[in-house]
This record gives structure tokens, C-alpha cells and sequence, in this order.
């Protein structure tokens, strides 16, 4: 069933297909797009100053005069398009509009990107038949695309947390759906267009049907420099895990000294809450408080210092996965370890310690492990992500709810940190071992391989990125 808008508004970036769209629209009868309505630099088409008896001054003066105008000029459903680099109020009062149909249009930024060098370079931003194409190949260049995708990324945010705060729900259309009749029957639908597009009013053509590597000049620059970015192909990384709240349960303080630990909540066997009762005076270490009860504490300790601990991803991954995932005991993790042999084919024994179970075994289900935590860290499971699993970005970003830690220390360099902190307060810092690791039936150092490091940093592309980590080393380990 149709809803009732007033007018549309098609969200956008530039060469993301918007012309072609514009005309399939404008192609749908009772439908009519008045090209880029708010373009700083025109008044809905290129060389256009006026529009329904309106300046470019009066438009910028009060774009809902604008938006009025057009309705008022012409019958049938009106809209426009509006691109990230448009008025900004715009963009606002349209995304607080429930009777503006939003219609979202998308495409790889890689190819955006390219497309618009290209037709910056040609001249050419429109193209009605083949024989009339201009071709031209291009420079990639990292910073200038990783400036492109971060604006996109930020207007696409923008409309996502903009439509979710009001209650409201928009058409999603990508650049390959342009050609499926059937998608744009449904666009059509959604508008309330009183039937399909009349195909002899389209004329827009594909301008680059090339692959995009074909359209560049520095194919190999490209290729390495999209291997750094934080996402190749499809903008910044998208953060698909649940958020969580900080895990105040968790944290633990001395009780007569003001040293207060915030944890990274995951599968090790944490070694820090021991030292802590060590520290302690009188041994005295509290845990399981409450908001009210932790706020409490930073007011009777002055000078307190909070701290984290950061651990590499691989290691962190991998005594979750000797903990929880190879045990057949663990109760909360049955159902998960089911789906994982089941569904997602992991190389796990029916019992467990298994006779006969040798390194080769291990490696391989370990490997399977680290490729379904790409997925599930991405969004593409039904599992939920677990906590002894999850991004210490989201856990950290978690923990700061609460407050941001005095230190995020690095579980290499503990020992120091510790000693350190502890004199910031008064106090001789006890001996320290590093005890994170659990137990497990081989050692992290003889089972990493390359393919395991590709995989761990692929499926914690964030960590490796915002931390700045490289590969898992056996100096890392316990």
C-alpha cells in the first residue's frame, strides 16, 4: 500500500546514479524530480539561476519557501535530490519530515569515486548513448579517496541516526538495483505512482561499464593503498556488533588504595584482580558495585587512578576459542558450539580432550574459528558476538559510558605500567607475572601460521586499525 507523502527528496552522493534514477522517477506517471533543488552552485539543473519565480538568493534565504514553490508549481508527487555537500538545513528538516518519502540511493564508493574523477576530468557528467562517451583513465590517490568515503560516511550516518531517532523509514535503492524493474516497481509503489515508468522517457546510459581498475592509471597504487584503508571498498568499517553496556560488575577496586581496575571483559584467566589485593594494604579488593557505589569511591580516594588492559586480538581470540569453543562442558556455550560444527562446518571433536587431537587438528579448527568471527563480528551470523570474542574497541568504548581510563595498557608491557601507576599513588608495586593466558592444549606460538594472521587481523580489521597493532608475536605471550 502507497504511502502519503507530501514530496520526495532522493539522499544521495555525486555518481552514485542519481541521473538515471531522476529520470526512471520523472519516467513514473503522477512523478516528477526537479534535479539537485538545493546544489550551491545551481537552481535544480546546471546553468539554471531561477526557479518558480524564485532566486538562488530567495532559495538560500528560506529553503522551505523552496520546497513550498515546488509543490505549489506543479501537480503530481514533486522531489528533488540532495547530496552531502548540499544546504545542511536541509538535509536537516527533510530528515525530521515524515511526509518527505526518503529514497536512498548507494553505490561502492570505489566506483563513486573513480566515476567522478572521470567525469571531472572529461567534462562529461551525463550520457545519453554510447557513441558520444568520452573515456579517460585517472589517478587513485589514498588521502583524497579516504577524505571521499569519510564525507560519504558521515552523511550516510547522518540518515541512518536521523530516520531512527524520529521513527522513520525511507526506500534503500543501490546502483545495481537502477536496472531491476521489479525494484523499481516497488520505488514506484512506495511513492503511490499511478503506474510504471514510460521507458521511452529514460535516456540516461551507463557512462564507465568498465571494471574500475581498468579506469585507473596507477591500478597497483590503488590495489596497496585499498589494502591500508580501513575499508577497500565499502567506506569506513562498519561497526556491526551490539552495543554493551560498560560492565560495572566487572570492575574492581582496592579498598584502601585508589588504584580502580575497569577490565576488557574476555576469555583469559585475568591475573590483575590477585595483584590488585596484593597492592591493597590490607588485601581488601571490591568488586560486583554499582554506579552509586564506584562514584562513591572516586570521592573518598583522591588522586585515584583507573586503568585497562589491552590485549592482542589473536591471543585474546584464541583462549576463547581453547576455553569456551573446544570444551563439550561449557554449558553457556553448547548451543554456539553446535551452530559452529553444524552450520558453519568447524573441524570440532564430538568429545573433548580427544585422543589423537595433534597440532595439524588444532590449527585448522582454530582457522575455521577466526573465519567465523569475521562474520559474526560483522553482522552476517545469527549468533550473538560474545563478550570473550568481541572488539576490545566496542568493549573500551563500553567501559567509557562509565568513565574513560586513567591508562589503556598494553598486556606487553604490564609489568612496567603497573610498576608505574603504583608509584603515582604512594605504593610499592608487588611482583607481577603475566597470567592471561588459559590453558590450552598447545601453545599460541607453535600454532600461529600466516594464514591464522591474515585471519585474525581480517576479522579484527578495527583493532588492528585503531590500536595500531601488527601481527601476534611469540614476545606477546604469557
Amino acid at each position: 500500500m502507497a504511502q502519503s507523502f507530501d514530496y520526495f527528496v532522493v539522499l544521495a552522493g555525486m555518481r552514485t546514479g542519481s541521473n538515471l534514477l531522476e529520470e526512471q522517477l520523472s519516467a513514473m506517471p503522477g512523478i516528477q524530480s526537479n534535479g539537485e533543488l538545493f546544489n550551491p552552485h545551481f537552481f535544480g539543473k546546471p546553468d539554471t539561476k531561477t526557479l518558480w519565480g524564485l532566486s538562488m538568493e530567495a532559495r538560500n534565504s528560506d529553503p522551505i519557501r523552496a520546497i513550498a514553490a515546488m509543490r505549489n508549481n506543479a501537480e503530481g508527487l514533486q522531489g528533488f535530490r540532495l547530496f552531502y555537500d548540499h544546504d545542511p538545513r536541509v538535509i536537516d528538516l527533510v530528515l525530521k519530515d515524515p511526509k518527505a518519502a526518503k529514497i536512498i540511493l548507494t553505490r561502492r564508493p570505489l566506483d563513486s569515486y573513480v566515476s567522478l574523477k572521470i567525469a571531472r576530468k572529461t567534462g562529461q557528467w551525463w550520457l545519453g548513448d554510447m557513441t558520444s562517451a568520452r573515456a579517460a583513465k585517472v589517478a587513485f590517490e589514498a588521502q583524497e579517496y579516504a577524505d571521499f568515503v569519510n564525507e560519504l560516511s558521515a552523511f550516510q550516518a547522518k540518515i541512518s541516526h536521523g530516520l531512527q531517532t524520529t521513527g522513520q523509514t525511507a526506500f534503500h535503492i543501490s546502483y545495481q538495483d537502477l536496472s531491476d524493474n521489479d525494484v523499481l516497481a516497488g520505488l514506484g509503489r512506495y511513492l503511490g505512482a499511478d503506474g510504471p515508468p514510460d521507458q521511452s522517457k529514460i535516456k540516461a546510459k551507463v557512462q564507465n561499464p568498465t571494471p574500475v581498475l581498468a579506469r585507473l592509471n596507477n591500478p597497483k597504487v590503488a590495489e596497496e593503498a585499498l589494502r591500508t584503508l580501513t575499508a577497500p571498498d565499502l567506506g569506513r568499517v562498519q561497526d556491526y556488533e551490539p552495543d554493551r553496556g560498560p560492565g560495572l560488575r566487572f570492575f574492581h577496586v582496592c579498598k584502601n588504595a585508589p588504584v580502580f581496575y575497569m577490565p576488557i571483559r574476555g576469555a583469559g584467566i585475568d591475573p590483575i584482580p590477585n595483584w590488585l589485593s596484593k597492592l591493597d594494604p590490607d588485601g581488601a579488593v571490591e568488586s560486583g558495585l554499582t554506579q552509586k557505589d564506584l562514584r562513591r569511591w572516586k570521592r573518598q580516594h583522591n588522586g585515584h587512578r583507573s586503568f585497562t588492559v589491552l590485549r592482542h586480538p589473536l591471543a585474546r581470540a584464541y583462549d576463547a576459542f581453547c576455553r569456551f569453543v573446544m570444551p563439550v562442558d561449557v554449558e553457556n556455550y553448547a548451543d554456539i558450539r553446535g551452530v559452529l560444527v553444524e552450520q558453519y562446518k568447524l573441524p570440532l571433536p564430538d568429545t573433548w580432550p580427544l585422543e589423537g587431537w595433534n597440532l595439524e587438528n588444532h590449527q585448522t579448527a582454530f582457522l575455521e574459528f577466526l573465519k567465523f568471527l569475521s562474520g559474526n563480528l560483522g553482522g552476517q551470523t545469527a549468533l550473538r558476538v560474545d563478550n570473550t570474542w568481541a572488539t576490545q574497541t566496542v568493549l573500551l568504548n563500553a567501559i567509557a559510558q562509565f568513565a574513560v581510563p586513567d591508562r589503556v595498557i598494553r598486556e606487553t608491557q604490564m609489568a612496567d605500567e603497573l610498576a608505574r601507576l603504583s608509584s603515582e599513588v604512594g605504593l610499592q608495586a608487588p611482583a607481577f607475572k603475566n597470567e592471561f593466558a588459559t590453558e590450552t592444549p598447545f601453545a599460541l606460538s607453535d600454532v600461529v601460521t600466516p594464514a591464522i594472521q591474515d585471519a585474525a587481523a581480517d576479522a579484527y580489521r578495527r583493532d588492528y586499525m585503531m590500536f595500531g597493532l601488527g601481527s601476534w608475536s611469540p614476545d606477546q605471550a604469557a
